[in-house]
């Protein structure tokens, strides 16, 4: 069901409704801090949020960047220099009022040009109306010093600005940012949300999809499925080495593979391998269900050959692997070493 409030927007009613409430007293605070998992619609609701403070939605929804343009210039910025990309610091407003700063470059990042930008931008009141709506989107994303510029601009923001901040985890944030934002949390939607969803968008493969995405509409309508499936093919092999059901020559192919394709990135590969232990997991523990529902039977038969701690192991591996990949590492070198130390916990050659 879709909000009365937001229009076509799904789930997360209390936090609609925190929002609404906001509006009708006309006691709207200057920072407000959407938390909530990847794809749940964060930046969505934000934009709703603005349109009925500003007015003029259908400006507003030009700056989602899932949109196909949107999504293009950033992936064309990626092989920008980082100087060039300092130059032209990345930023969305197709409406006068309302201003959109997300993660650029190949890292994805909001970076200090940016912020020092959103400083600059703040000085300008309202083109119409009593306010101005600001979107940092991935706040999380903010290096040290970006993060620092903007803790400035919200120390002493003028009267007419709002800033709405989005995050995946608030806890990644300088406690001073949290400490300076009015925190509405979000979670992630329920089946029944999901699939009311998936068929008001008319999406393919809804069942799938639905399973996949995890309560995360954005996730849902984003998922490229063919993509999805070479990448799960390869983190399957992965696993399957990593915890001696396979040699070691088994992932080489697909690691060399890799090694040989500079477009493809470590970290889509990594959110599968974290769904594909999930469910190992939770089928070793007996739970009827699995994210990966169309090779339920095969991963089923897979976790009745790992142990608990096994897995427990093979997610902090992963973990410190995405912690390290703002360092922009080698990600067949990771990937190698990874396989070989879980081989050496399972006791495989």
């Amino acid at each position: 069901m879709t909000d009365p409030v937001f229009p076509d927007f799904h789930g997360n009613a209390a936090a609609c409704a925190v929002l609404a409430g906001m509006i009708e007293r006309g006691r709207i605070p200057q920072t407000i801090l959407l938390d909530a998992p990847e794809g749940v619609g964060k930046a969505t609701l934000a934009r709703r949020f603005a349109a009925r403070l500003l007015g003029d939605a259908e400006l507003i929804e030009r700056d989602d960047l899932s949109l196909e343009s949107n999504a293009g210039t950033l992936a064309e910025r990626e092989k920008w220099t980082a100087e060039k990309r300092a130059e032209d610091p990345f930023f969305l407003a197709s409406h006068n009022d309302f201003v959109t700063f997300a993660p650029d470059g190949p890292l994805r990042q909001i970076q200090i040009p940016q912020m020092r930008l959103l400083k600059e931008r703040a000085q300008y009141g309202p083109m119409k109306g009593g306010r101005r709506v600001f979107l940092v989107d991935g706040i999380d994303r903010a290096n040290e010093q970006a993060a620092n510029s903007l803790l400035k601009t919200l120390e002493e923001p003028p009267p007419y600005l709002i800033f709405v901040l989005t995050a995946e985890n608030s806890y990644d944030l300088l406690p001073t940012i949290r400490s300076r934002s009015v925190p509405v949390r979000m979670s992630r939607l329920d089946d029944g949300e999901m699939m009311a969803f998936a068929l008001a968008r008319g999406v393919g493969e809804a069942e799938r999809r639905v399973a996949l995405a995890a309560g995360s509409p954005g996730t849902a309508l984003r998922l490229d499925l063919a993509a999805y499936d070479k990448r799960r093919e390869a983190m399957l092999a992965l696993v399957r080495s990593a915890c001696g059901q396979a040699p070691f020559g088994d992932w080489a192919r697909y690691s060399e593979k890799l090694a040989a394709s500079r477009s493809e990135k470590l970290e889509p590969y990594l959110k599968v391998l974290y769904l594909l232990l999930e469910d190992l997991l939770h089928l070793r523990e007996g739970a009827v269900g699995a994210r990966n529902i169309d090779i339920r039977g095969e991963l089923g038969a897979l976790a009745r050959k790992v142990g608990f701690a096994w897995i427990r192991e093979a997610v902090i591996r992963v973990d410190e692997l995405i912690h390290l990949l703002r360092r922009n590492i080698q990600k067949t070198m990771a990937l190698d070493a990874l396989v070989v130390e879980l081989r050496g916990l399972a006791g495989a050659a």
